[in-house]
Parts: C-alpha cells; structure tokens; sequence
C-alpha cells in the first residue's frame, strides 16, 4: 500500500515521540530543559523555604546564611518534617574546599532510661516511642543554626529568622500535598492534642490554595530571632516546653534544654573512582554505610549495564543487605560507643563482604548476618542543598522522624515535639517504624543522641565542588542517596533526571526488593524473580534535592515526589 512521504515523516514522528516518552517512564515526569545558574542556587522541600533563601543569597548572605534562613521557613511551611522540635545534620565545604560538619541531632532526657518502652513482660508497648510526650528527644534545630551562623555566617541573624515570622504571621498558600497531609493526621491532632490547641484545626477540609496563619510560631521565631539560643532554651519557650512535658508525662526538662549542645564532628570522607565524597559520621548511619555501597558496587561496569537494569538491580541489592546488616549492629552515638569506622571502611573487609553472593541466586537475608573483624569489643525528614555565588555548599537533612512528629504540638509555641526516641533499639532485634533493627550500639541511655539514616553529602571532582546532595525518606535515605550519586556518575543523567528517576531499596530485614511502580520494566523483574528476589511495590521512595556544578553553572535537581523547588540567579 502507498504511503505519503509525509504520512511516513509523521508516523517516524510519533515512534520517536512514543520512544521518548516510554524511555523515561522509570522517572516520575518529563524532564524540563535544563536551567544554569552562576550565582547561587537552593533546592529545597517547599516553594517559600526555597525562595527565603534564595532571597538571602540575593542580600549577599552565604550558603550558612540562606540555609538558616532555610530550616526556619521549613519550620513553618512544612510542618511534616520542617522543625523548631526537632533535629538534624549538616555538611559544609567552604569555597576552598575546607569540610565540617555539624551534629544537631536530638538527644534522649536526663531521664531516658533502656527499657522505658517495654511493659512488666519486657514486650515493646505500642506507639508509646511514638505519639506520647515521652517519644521526643531534646530538640536540636534551634541550636544547631546558630552554632552554623556563629562559625560560618555573614549576615545578621535577625535578617535570616525575619523571613520565617513573616510567613507564620501573614500566611502562607498550602499546596495540595500539604492540604492532603493535614487532612490525613487531623483526627490524630484532635485525639493527641485533647483540651489544647490543635494549631492545625480547620472546620472544613484543607485544600490548596487555602492560607494557614500560625501566630504562636510567629511569636517563638520573634524570641528565637530577638534572643538566639536562649529565645528557644531559656525563657518563655522553654517553659511552654517543660510544661507541656509535665502535662504529658514527659521527660524533658529545663536541665536538658541548658545541656544542649550541637557537636562539629569530623566528616566521614572517602573516594568513588575520580568523586572525592565528603558525608556525614555517626550518629548518623549515613555517611559510613554510603561509602561502604560505593566501594561494594565499585570494582564493576554499571555504566556499562545501565540504569536500573537486572544485573545493576542485583549487585545494588547485595550490597545494600550486607551494608544494612552492619548498620544494625555496629553503627551508634560515637560519644557513648566506639564506633569501628576504620573497620568497617576497609577496602578489604569489603571485599570480603561482597564475596560470597551469586549471580545465579538470591542471598538469603537469613544467612547473611553483621560482619566481623579481629579487635571488635522517617518516613518524614527534609532535605535542602545550597551552593552560594562564592563557591561554599550546604547539605542539611532535617527531621521530626515520622510525618508530624509525634503529633503533639507545644501549647503557646505553636510548634510539634519529635518522635526521635524510636530510633534508638527500643527491644534489640525489634524492627523501629521504618522496620530497622538495632541492638546496644544504639540503646537508650541518658543524654545519647539515637542513630540515625541521614545521609547529607557532598561531592568533589578533580578538587572542585561538584554534587550536594540528600534527602528524607527513613531507611531508604542512604539508598535514595546512593542511587541518585550513581545516576550522574554513572548513568549520565543530569541533575533533575537523577533525581526524578524511579528507585528500589533493600535494608536486609525485611528480605524484599522494594520498589516504585515501574522503577524496574518487566523483564528485569522476572529475571530477579527467577534467582529467588522478593518484588514488592510500595510508594514513593525518597524526596531527594541535589544541585550539580556543570560547566555551564550550577544546575538542579528538585524531587517531583513533593513540593520540592529549586531557585538560583
């Protein structure tokens, strides 16, 4: 049959449309061009929190003060995970390649004791490490930014916390994810919050676009930007705190918030081929059970085999269930544990750990247990990156620990307590709520900070800053992480396309592939299925933000996931 040039130039048309479309449907939208920009950029979680600090960069602020800036913002419009209550950590590299990092992760009360989540039988009793007043650790936000401002920052501190006040007084336009949030926990704050305010209470359903006031956080940001530290820990806000622990039967006191001190720790730092990778240490799981991913996947050719396809899948996997086993057992608060970082880093126990999988099969998750060496004695957090006009990046992750915390808000402050205390191993062996296990390393006790699987990053290239990354996501940050520094230095995709494309995650326990719908295409999963791998679907994994220096300037990588956005000038 005859067919017109022009018919046949519309039919090839469509088949490269079609195939451009069917290619990237492993991501969770279509890409847009890309945008460079030369003078700064923020990615962030939420549209205002982003443009607070890029407007901070525009006042010739820095990285630390658009970050500040930043956290405040996400305390307000983001109340999921953005926080006063909570806690969180930062990696910092200065313009001359100079690395810190800042630990101000929560810590347990004075009055935190081992077995405090089990009953007479020793059994962990439901939720109480979860939505009651002794679920909260002693919040470390507040201090933690202005332990950064007061090493690193430029501008004035009551520029950086004005941009916050003005959004909890005048208002801010909810998104719709937002506006689904609130709807879905709002019996839980009427029940969890009986005979107080519920700050979040509305007559009728949110919906986008509607507009959320929050006086009394206003009030607290005004002490906070007024009085620093002591706007928070001292004065009216600590009291409000300590009496809403009495009201709850709480543990947190007035001792433990003068106690209260962020830490500057030495970053973990390590190679990946040509990338020199600069995270975070314990507390946080994070930065050693990345490093020890990269140098697990590192000695074969995923370039070669591509993104996300079935020998990729199976390696990643492996590697993820031995990296994970460790992490149950020997990863901790390095104040009260001998972390056994130099072990656990060493190329050849790593080697070693990788020896004993198959091509042919599944590992079992049964027969593969923490690692030995001679010597041995969440879903909601956030994430923002930041490169400034001079060179120095950001990577802060930050976190109440399950959505909303424990849903219980500080009458009079206006803000919620965390739930940070179910990420220490209430019970060795029983899984946290992200179905992670531990054991002594991470037990409760007094003043201890609770392990934790942020992951913020950054990465160099021939000597010069060229990734900032992380995310939230509970157990699966450390993968989304790992997956999305493997999408750019392996799979060549750029930083919105690594960010946006569709993961998987294995954390040992439960022994499952778990992935995003259509992350792996057909064949790929049943080849897995074949060799003895569990598929199991579930939602979104990660909300990862991630900035990449190119030649053209910097670039970014805002998670289509959330409300996550990027701005740069």
């Amino acid at each position: 049959m005859y067919c017109p040039q022009s018919f046949r130039q519309k039919i090839l048309s469509i088949a490269v449309i079609i195939a451009f479309v069917i290619q990237p449907c492993r991501m969770l939208k279509a890409q847009q061009a890309e945008e460079y920009y030369t003078k700064g950029m923020v990615v962030s979680a939420y549209p205002d929190a982003a443009q607070a600090g890029l407007a901070i960069l525009k006042k010739g602020g820095n990285a630390v003060d658009a970050a500040v800036a930043v956290q405040f913002a996400l305390a307000v419009t983001l109340p999921q995970a953005g926080n006063l209550g909570g806690g969180g950590f930062m990696v910092y590299r200065s313009a001359k390649g100079q690395a810190a990092t800042l630990d101000f992760r929560e810590k347990a009360p004075a009055m935190a004791s081992a077995n405090m989540y089990l009953d007479a039988n020793g059994n962990v009793i439901p939720d109480k490490s979860l939505y009651t007043h002794q679920a909260a650790g002693v919040p470390g936000s507040v201090d933690g930014m202005v332990q950064a401002h007061q090493k690193y920052g430029k501008l004035p501190w009551a520029v950086l916390v004005q941009p916050a006040i003005d959004l909890a007084h005048k208002g801010f336009k909810v998104t719709e994810h937002l506006a689904n949030d609130l709807n879905h926990s709002q019996a839980d704050f009427s029940r969890l919050n009986a005979g107080r305010t519920n700050y979040f209470a509305k007559p009728a359903p949110w919906k986008a676009g509607d507009v959320l006031v929050l006086e009394d956080l206003a009030k607290t940001l005004t002490l906070i930007r007024d009085k620093g530290r002591a706007g928070f820990y001292d004065g009216v806000v600590a009291a409000q705190i300590t009496d809403e622990m009495k009201a709850g039967q709480g543990l947190i006191t007035q001792a433990d918030l003068n106690n209260y001190h962020s830490v500057w720790r030495k970053p973990i730092v390590g190679k990946y081929k040509q990338f020199k990778i600069i995270t975070m240490p314990p507390p946080s799981s994070g930065g050693i059970a990345l490093l020890q991913l990269l140098h697990s996947v590192e000695p074969y050719p995923l370039s070669r085999w591509g993104y996300n396809q079935d020998s990729t899948v199976q390696l990643i996997t492996e590697a993820e269930r031995r990296v994970y086993a460790d992490r149950s057992k020997y990863l901790g608060d390095p104040d009260f544990y001998s972390v056994p970082v130099d072990s656990l880093l060493n190329p050849a126990y790593i080697t070693g750990r990788m020896s004993n999988f198959s091509w042919a099969q599944a590992t079992p998750s049964s027969t593969i247990q923490p690692g030995s060496f001679a010597g041995y004695e969440s879903d909601q957090t956030t994430h923002y990156s930041i490169v400034d006009a001079q060179g120095n990046a950001v990577s802060i992750t930050t976190t109440l620990n399950g959505s909303f915390g424990n849903k219980i808000f500080v009458k009079g402050a206006g803000f919620l307590l965390n739930n940070e205390m179910d990420d220490f191993s209430s019970k060795p062996g029983v899984p946290n709520m992200y179905g992670l296990v531990g054991g002594k390393a991470n037990s409760i006790q007094p003043g201890k900070r609770m392990l934790s699987s942020m992951t913020p990053t950054i990465l160099e290239k021939d000597g010069k800053l060229f990734m900032v990354v992380g995310t939230p996501g509970g157990s699966t940050i450390i993968t989304s992480v790992f997956q999305t520094i493997l999408n750019v230095t392996e799979f060549n995709q750029n930083a919105q396309q690594a960010v946006s494309s569709k993961r998987f995650h294995h954390q040992w326990l439960p022994d499952e592939v778990m992935t995003e719908n259509n992350a792996l295409d057909e064949t790929v999963v049943n080849k897995l299925k074949q060799k003895g791998y569990k598929i199991t679907l579930r939602g979104n994994i990660g909300r990862v933000d991630a900035i990449v220096v190119t030649k053209e300037g910097l670039t970014g990588g805002a998670d289509p996931r959330g409300d996550d956005t990027k701005a740069g000038w």
